[in-house]
């Protein structure tokens, strides 16, 4: 019985001691594998290699799968952490976010749950965009053993342009094409009754899958770089993937008239033929490389 007691008493502690502990297993273990990445390995394949011998060895599947599961948990762990810390300031997203129709005053929510509802989408956005670096790296972590040396350098590389071209889209989103997409909502022939629940989730969409598209070139470059598409092919089969990105412009865009889609679509041309010419430099990069192995 006091055995018992005692347990009781002092689980808090022993909780809290047994979270530190996982927490600092976590941060040296996350670390060291970090460590690795720039680190000379003489196992080092390509990832075509690498994605070869998985369909040869579908066993070894689940060692990856293994691997996959930790590196999700931690990056969704530190998605929650962000999305937390994101609830000191989500009001002040949600009014600057307002501003096209004139402040969080003008949205009147005809149900209760309205305002928790939209707080804790703003809050996952902004949460996501913060986490974002982290993500990133816990995918390159995961692909890191099908890597050479100099490609895990380029995911390093990566991580930050990844995270510029997806707040600058967000940024390109929210100053540029949220405005005259929401005005002309907001006048098209009736005069609505602006409610959050039917405002910020048109306005959350437009800004995260903006943000989404605006990894175009860094897709395209990576792509190219591992040998899965030619430059030529990318460059050949532009008109097809201009039709492809209409679409999601279209999707995208909460408008039905062309001007809105066109400021959507207008930057993801440019982005992609950016990528087309960073593929190019990739494939010869790759070749080069090749060249000199075999000689």
């Amino acid at each position: 019985m006091f055995r018992f007691i005692w347990r009781l008493i002092t689980f808090p502690f022993r909780a809290i001691d047994w979270l530190v502990r996982r927490i600092s297993r976590g941060i040296r273990g996350l670390i060291r594998e970090v460590g690795t990445l720039l680190a000379p390995d003489p196992e080092d394949s390509p990832v075509t290699e690498a994605l070869a011998k998985a369909v040869q060895n579908p066993a070894g599947l689940l060692e990856h799968l293994a691997a996959l599961r930790k590196h999700l948990f931690r990056a969704v762990i530190v998605l929650l952490i962000t999305t937390i810390a994101s609830f000191a300031f989500a009001e002040r997203v949600l009014d600057f976010l307002a501003k096209p129709i004139g402040g969080i005053a003008a949205l009147k929510p005809t149900e209760i749950s309205e305002g928790i509802s939209v707080y804790m989408r703003i809050s996952f956005i902004t949460g996501f965009a913060l986490a974002l670096p982290f993500i990133v790296l816990e995918l390159l972590l995961f692909a890191a053993p099908g890597l050479k040396r100099k490609e895990r350098k380029m995911g390093c590389l990566a991580i930050p342009i990844v995270t510029l071209l997806f707040l600058g889209g967000m940024a390109f989103a929210i100053f540029v094409a949220l405005k005259p997409a929401i005005t002309f909502l907001a006048n098209f022939i009736f005069d609505p009754n602006l409610r959050p629940q039917g405002y910020y989730p048109i306005v959350t969409s437009i800004i995260f899958w903006t943000g989404v598209l605006f990894e175009i070139p860094v897709v395209v470059y990576f792509i190219a770089a591992m040998g899965l598409v030619k430059a030529e092919v990318l460059r050949d089969q532009a008109r097809y993937v201009i039709v492809g990105l209409a679409v999601l412009a279209a999707a995208i865009t909460p408008t039905t008239d062309p001007i809105n889609m066109l400021i959507i679509l207008l930057p993801l041309i440019a982005l992609y033929f950016i990528g087309v010419a960073l593929a190019f430099i990739a494939q010869r990069r790759r070749l080069r490389r090749k060249g000199e192995s075999a000689g």
